[in-house]
């Protein structure tokens, strides 16, 4: 079967009035924004997964620094585009990016610092100066932060809010890279 189909936010009366007239096929949908602060379903073995939705846009989120150095240059600008990039991504998530362009990711892996190390391989030498945003703050994060800083990344966006954060925060004062807290976790099952 074919139809036509015709999909807004809204549709004032005169144009309900109007659609139908055009084809036998057309199927006219309303399909209005999720709000913010609604639920996320998900279909689950046996079941529905309920959480949070995660809504929030980089504008909704304050980057507080928390180390020595001040993003410079595009480096706020290109964090909060890795921000916006690694909510969309699952399963322990590293995005690198610069210039608005996302370099590299790495997700799905049990480890995160496999993680980071994909993202790595996939930013290449453009690592140096990018930003790195990541989706969860681990307590084991403090090695993939070393890593980070030594392959030239200049600034990392991430949530903060773990027991380890002090360790984070020392090791990018001594590289000279811009850390940044969200105090936003990116979750996605």
């Amino acid at each position: 079967m074919f139809y036509e189909i015709v999909v807004a936010p809204k549709y004032s009366k005169k144009g309900l009035e109007i659609l139908p007239g055009k084809s036998k096929t057309l199927r006219i949908l309303e399909a209005s924004k999720n709000k913010k602060g609604k639920l996320s379903l998900r279909q689950v073995g046996g079941g529905w997964l309920a959480q949070d939705s995660d809504d929030l846009t980089t504008e909704d989120i304050e980057f507080n620094l928390v180390s020595e150095k001040t993003p410079q240059g595009n480096e706020l600008s290109d964090a909060m585009f890795a921000w916006l990039c690694v909510k969309h991504i699952k399963s322990n998530a590293i995005v690198i990016a610069k210039g608005n362009c996302m370099l590299g990711m790495g997700s799905g892996q049990p480890n995160r610092l496999e993680s980071l190390r994909i993202a790595l391989r996939k930013a290449g030498d453009e690592v140096k100066g990018a930003a790195l945003a990541k989706f969860v703050c681990p307590s084991a994060w403090k090695d993939a932060v070393e890593e980070a800083c030594e392959s030239g990344i200049g600034v990392i966006a991430e949530p903060g809010g773990s027991i380890r954060d002090g360790d984070a925060v020392d090791c990018c004062n001594k590289y000279g890279v811009s850390l940044l807290f969200t105090n936003v976790r990116h979750f996605r099952h």
